[in-house]
């Protein structure tokens, strides 16, 4: 019994380390399931306003042996939920996200950082109401495992990012609400 759980484990070690050992670019797809933005936003210097989208997808392309990569994310911008239909309805309207113009966010990168073999982050390009300007994401807690379920190779972290949402065009509230946006979003992303 000892010998078949002292080799169950290294062959799942051996398994773990070997993800990522290829030379070649690695495609990944996001799993919406455990992938989803939310961000916060200080209302009237009294507390901290948390919402999020629901819908998100993208791909991830990790090149480890080259420290290069790419990243394509689309954030569907009705999908937001503040928790009340009211206020999901004034957030998806014209003065904020104006979902009707602008159905998607976006963020586009095609310079992954390294720390070491793990990637820490990504320089690209985020579009938001049809504007886009440069931004910098970092990421916490990267890691690469065999999910315990599927045994399909997946990677994760936490990723996140400080706008200022009038640089964008969404002046509406300010300085009540204010201008600064911090944005995370949980990331996992499965192997093709």
């Amino acid at each position: 019994m000892k010998k078949t759980l002292v080799s169950a484990a290294l062959a799942s070690i051996a398994a773990i380390t070997s993800i990522g050992a290829e030379a070649a670019p690695e495609n990944y797809v996001l799993d919406g399931r455990h992938s989803f933005p939310v961000f916060q936003v200080n209302h009237l210097g009294l507390s901290l306003q948390w919402g999020r989208f629901k819908k998100a997808s993208g791909r991830i392309v990790v090149d480890r042996e080259a420290r290069s990569g790419s990243v394509d994310l689309s954030i569907d911008a009705a999908s937001i939920d503040m928790g009340l239909d009211k206020w999901d309805e004034v957030m998806r309207s014209e003065d904020y996200f104006n979902v009707a113009q602008f159905p998607t966010l976006t963020f586009r990168s095609s310079k992954l950082l390294f720390d070491g073999d793990k990637v820490s982050g990504a320089e690209g390009e985020f579009t938001m109401l049809g504007v886009t300007r440069p931004a910098t994401v970092s990421l916490a807690g990267f890691n690469c495992i065999v999910h315990p379920i599927n045994k399909k190779n997946v990677c994760g972290g936490m990723a996140s990012a400080t706008i200022r949402r009038s640089e964008f065009g969404m002046t509406k509230g300010i300085p009540g609400t204010a201008d600064e946006v911090r944005l995370n979003m949980a990331v996992e992303a499965f192997k093709e």
